[in-house]
């Protein structure tokens, strides 16, 4: 068995050889206090009141979006992208095996399918070459058989929204099952972005839309554009131990403001705005994120481009240390990209070493993980089709996660 006491001194070290050094935990140092005191003062501590709105309007500048819409978790905010880029019961949607659960589960509460498709050794995240070649070999470019949304809506047991646009005539077909290949998820892998380009004109070219999950990547660009903002709809999550927290909670980002309006309306229960009436003109979803956990996110995104800084400069100092350790590799952001950094990994050189590693550090007072489990692996999607998955298994029997909190 190696011996990695080394390297685990070498990352208590990082963060002040603490008895316990954990994964990733939020700090609060700015006016997380201040704004939950106003926020309660006001009584508005549900789903209305000023720093919805505020959250909402500094996401939006921040990120570059058109228009950011709060809701209460990053799941449902993946859930919501995808039924408002028109995926439907039965549809398939190409994602990859390498990410959270919620990525799976969001397309799944519709009845939709995954498509697992194989991730790029230099960024962890879904691969444009594999998809290409998926598409090429897999499916076509046919008229649009689906039938209309209003007998969708008249003649089911679910309701997808759908914001009035004209409908795309052509749909990607998957020539093995027959189902329209609907939307495509990439998942920008602990910050890291993947070549997000490539998979916007594969989309284009195929007649799929792209739905991006950046729940671990706020703060993360590809050549100065933030993540989230490439695809028709955008998905981050402010869950517990994301680079900022609102507690628990999610937005969606829209390059389109009526777009964004409409999905606004849609995740406050559809209600039509009136001094006294509750009335509403669509089926709706109580998605909405309360008042003080914006409060909350609000005083976080203040100190979002320091909290940044501090995980790249742990990411230096760990590149730095590693590059003279022959058995474990560091990955590092691919050109083009500015990673956020959220969880730092190191590549050990197979099963064996990863499992020692595993077991070391978590012995000795450092919190470390592997990668979560393939999603192809779950018994319930274990059935779903993939293309073979070669880099995806080969990061699952190496990659471990270090940690990665906020250093000030």
């Amino acid at each position: 068995m190696a011996d990695y006491s080394k390297h685990i001194d070498f990352i208590k070290s990082v963060y002040g050889n603490q008895e316990f050094t954990p994964l990733s935990v939020p700090v609060f140092v700015g006016n997380e206090k201040k704004y939950l005191s106003e926020c309660i003062d006001t009584t508005f501590v549900s789903s209305v009141g000023k720093f919805v709105d505020r959250f909402e309007e500094e996401m939006a500048k921040y990120t570059g979006a058109k228009k950011a819409v709060v809701c209460v978790s990053g799941t449902n905010a993946l859930h919501m992208s995808l039924m408002l880029a028109g995926v439907e019961r039965d549809d398939e949607v190409l994602t990859q095996a390498l990410t959270f659960i919620a990525t799976c589960n969001a397309l799944s509460y519709i009845g939709a399918h995954p498509v697992f498709i194989d991730v790029d050794r230099s960024t962890m995240g879904l691969s444009p070459d594999a998809m290409k070649a998926w598409l090429q070999a897999n499916a076509e470019v046919r008229d649009n058989k689906n039938i209309s949304r209003d007998d969708i809506q008249l003649h089911t047991d679910y309701a997808i929204p759908q914001y009035p646009c004209e409908q795309d005539t052509k749909a990607c077909y998957n020539k093995n099952t027959g189902r329209r290949i609907k939307a495509c998820v990439p998942m920008h892998t602990f910050g890291h972005p993947v070549r997000i380009e490539e998979i916007v004109n594969l989309c284009k070219e195929w007649h799929i839309e792209l739905v991006e999950d950046a729940a671990e990547s706020i703060g993360s660009t590809y050549k100065g554009q933030h993540t989230g903002t490439f695809g028709k709809i955008g998905a981050i999550s402010f869950n517990g131990n994301k680079t900022i927290t609102t507690g628990g909670g999610g937005m969606l980002l829209f390059n389109d403001e009526e777009f964004g309006k409409y999905a606004k309306h849609i995740t406050t229960q559809a209600k039509v705005p009136h001094r006294w009436e509750f009335r509403h003109d669509h089926i709706g979803y109580n998605y909405r994120m309360p008042n003080i956990n914006a409060a909350l996110g609000c005083a976080q995104l203040e100190n979002l481009d320091i909290y940044v800084e501090s995980k790249r400069r742990v990411a230096a100092e760990y590149e730095a240390y590693f590059k003279n350790v022959p058995e474990i590799e560091f990955f590092v952001d691919s050109p083009d990209t500015f990673s956020n950094y959220w969880l730092n990994a190191v590549i050990l050189k197979d099963k064996t070493a990863q499992l020692e590693f595993l077991e070391q550090t978590n012995d000795n007072g450092v919190m470390t993980r592997p990668i979560w489990e393939l999603m192809n692996r779950l018994p319930m999607f274990e059935s779903c089709e993939n293309d073979g998955l070669e880099n995806t298994i080969w990061f699952a029997d190496r990659v471990v996660n270090i940690p990665s909190s906020v250093r000030l």
